[in-house]
C-alpha cells in the first residue's frame, strides 16, 4: 500500500509540472540554439545588478505583480528560459508561467551553477 501511495504521489507531482528543467549545459544550448528564447532573471534587482546572464530581462518572481508583468512583457508563442540564484525561485516562476500558457525551461542550478559551469569551461582551455 505504501508503495502504491508513493507511486501515485510521484505521478501526480510529475503531472503538475509543465516545464522543463535544464542543466547549465542544456540551458546554454537552448539559448544559443534558439534565437526566439526569452531569457528571464526572476531574482531581486540587487541580485540582477550584481551579475546576470547576458540579455536577460528582470522580472522579480517575489513581486506581487510577477504574473501580470510577465504576461505583459513576454510572447506566449516563444519559449521562455528562467533562472534565479540557485533554482528555487525559478521553479516557482516556471510553474506560474506554464499555467499562463508559456513553454518554460528552468535552469536547475541557477545563476550560481551557470557561473560555475562557465568558469569550468574556461579552465579547460
Amino acid at each position: 500500500m505504501l508503495i502504491l501511495c508513493s507511486a501515485l504521489s510521484f505521478f501526480c507531482c510529475a503531472q503538475k509540472r509543465q516545464f522543463e528543467t535544464c542543466s547549465p549545459s542544456e540551458f546554454e544550448k537552448l539559448l544559443k540554439g534558439n534565437p526566439d528564447v526569452q531569457l528571464v532573471d526572476v531574482r531581486r534587482p540587487d541580485e540582477y545588478a550584481a551579475g546576470h546572464i547576458a540579455h536577460a530581462v528582470l522580472i522579480n518572481v517575489q513581486d506581487s505583480g510577477f504574473v501580470a508583468k510577465a504576461v505583459a512583457l513576454l510572447d506566449r508563442s516563444k519559449p521562455v528560459a528562467v533562472y534565479c540564484r540557485s533554482g528555487k525561485r525559478s521553479r516557482e516562476a516556471a510553474g506560474l508561467l506554464s499555467k499562463e500558457g508559456f513553454k518554460v525551461h528552468e535552469l536547475s542550478d541557477g545563476y550560481n551553477g551557470w557561473v560555475a559551469y562557465q568558469a569550468s569551461k574556461h579552465e579547460g582551455k
